[in-house]
């Protein structure tokens, strides 16, 4: 690891491959969520086992848990180091015809992803800490839906919700194209198809997450 982060290259390789760990994340989290809205017993069956399965609790959470802060810690790094690069900003430059907005500020909505994260750890994760650690409580495996439901009654925190998932899909939209460029998949017939899935994904996950908040904000 030491050796991987020692350089930009293999900085940008590493920021790369836990990008793309959070991709396949992201997929099986809004797969999780979406129960919530097709069926109440399969969402609180699938929490539940996402809850108690020592495998997903003690080995693939923290896992998760380090890519998360790797992944972020990395993009400020880089940001830092490209900064020092160029103590002398230029004369003239015209960034907005050579990058697109959310390429040249990918570390400010990674910034406002990750006080969002803090917000959801505190609704979602902490509680689960609280419930099983602190209080010592009982499995209840019917109490999983009602929290999530109850989670968004309220609608600064579905605004707030809507919003991040909006700076998230803008910041997938530059993400998903540049990790795959990180790790060298840069060729004529595979970059535009590349760039395609990432512009979907970058639509229909955040869509997704916003579809259930909405969701259940409206079924109160």
């Amino acid at each position: 690891m030491a050796g991987l982060t020692s350089s930009t290259i293999g900085r940008k390789y590493a920021m790369a491959l836990s990008a793309m760990f959070l991709l396949i994340f992201l997929i099986l989290h809004l797969t999780t969520n979406l129960l919530s809205v097709i069926n109440r017993d399969a969402f609180n069956t699938a929490s539940d086992f996402m809850g108690y399965n020592p495998f997903v609790q003690f080995l693939m959470q923290p896992i998760l848990g380090f890519a998360v802060l790797f992944h972020f810690i990395m993009g400020f790094v880089l940001e830092i180091k490209n900064n020092k690069a160029r103590p002398i900003k230029y004369d003239s430059n015209n960034a907005s015809v050579n990058s697109s907005w959310m390429s040249r500020n990918m570390i400010i909505s990674g910034a406002v992803i990750l006080a969002f994260l803090a917000l959801h750890f505190y609704d979602f994760w902490i509680h689960e800490i609280n419930y099983k650690y602190v209080e010592g409580l009982a499995p209840d495996t019917e109490r999983f839906w009602p929290e999530l439901h109850e989670k968004f009654a309220d609608i600064w925190r579905v605004a707030l919700y809507v919003i991040s998932f909006v700076l998230l899909g803008l910041h997938l939209a530059h993400g998903f194209q540049s990790s795959f460029q990180s790790i060298g998949a840069r060729h004529p017939k595979y970059t535009p198809v590349i760039k395609a899935i990432g512009t979907w994904y970058s639509i229909l996950i955040p869509f997704g997450f916003i579809f259930i908040a909405v969701y259940h904000f409206i079924t109160q």
